[in-house]
């Protein structure tokens, strides 16, 4: 008898750390082979800002009912172990992006589920570091340039980085320079290595030598930069989550994303 309530306490336990969110969203595309569907979701409430990513459906008949274009109500179970979707509502059609495979070459920028091209580096050895060195684990990439002036920029993602790294030591945290022209690996030493050195899951790229390399990777996150060579920069910053065969996950465009949202997406894409 005593086992019995045992294994009721550890029920109930588990039950009461399920937490459950009403989602609205509008269905990009289905894999049954892998119970996935990618969804482009409004606004979670306490939980992340709009995106489009994928979700674990574990019901395969629910999940053969829906199809691209589905305008969906449907709940996020949150669950430690493994969150999942259920309880899908078609409500109606909407958009969803029209694609061309056709203009596509090695500077378009990827769709959810898509695979980035590897990448050469250099770390702050000044050794050459690619991509793929960490295939086999999931990976979050960020851009910066340390002569960035506005302090709510750039200075801003290294920060949340900051908060991000130790809740996550399983996911490797890369942050690249795309100034190929200034940011050598002694300059991003100078500028991060005091706050990178502690932490074995957080690496500070440099681009210098690598000018395909960084624009290539940056176009395929969704991001941009231009005006290195004339010393006036501009960008477009992204921040992307990457699984463990480069597969993108998730993207953050520009610098006002919440640390709070992002933990909770990479807990949810990381399953």
């Amino acid at each position: 008898m005593r086992y019995l309530y045992i294994l009721i306490f550890i029920t109930l336990s588990c039950e009461a750390k399920r937490e459950v969110y009403d989602v609205k969203g509008t269905i990009q595309g289905v894999d049954t082979n892998i119970y996935q569907v990618i969804i482009a979701h409004d606004t979670i409430p306490n939980l992340m800002m709009p995106m489009t990513m994928p979700f674990f459906v574990p019901n395969l008949q629910e999940l053969e009912k829906l199809s691209a274009g589905d305008s969906v109500h449907f709940e996020l179970v949150w669950d430690e172990v493994k969150p999942f979707s259920r309880n899908f509502k078609i409500i109606g059609k909407g958009m969803v992006s029209k694609y061309d495979e056709f203009f596509d070459d090695q500077f378009s920028q990827k769709k959810i589920g898509a695979v980035i091209d590897d990448a050469s580096f250099l770390d702050l050895d000044s050794m050459d570091v690619n991509l793929s060195k960490y295939d086999g684990k999931y990976k979050f990439i960020s851009f910066i340039f340390s002569r960035c002036p506005m302090p709510n920029l750039c200075p801003a993602v290294v920060l949340k980085n900051a908060a991000l790294v130790n809740q996550f030591p399983e996911v490797e945290f890369i942050m690249i320079s795309f100034d190929y022209k200034y940011d050598t690996p002694l300059i991003l030493s100078k500028a991060y290595g005091v706050s990178t050195n502690s932490h074995p899951n957080w690496s500070v790229w440099s681009s210098v030598g690598k000018i395909e390399d960084i624009y290539r990777l940056i176009k395929q996150s969704g991001g941009d930069f231009w005006g290195v060579e004339q010393e006036k920069i501009g960008h477009k910053l992204a921040s992307v989550f990457l699984g463990k065969n480069r597969e993108l996950l998730g993207v953050w465009n520009g610098e006002n994303w919440k640390v709070k949202e992002v933990v909770n997406a990479v807990k949810l894409l990381r399953n």
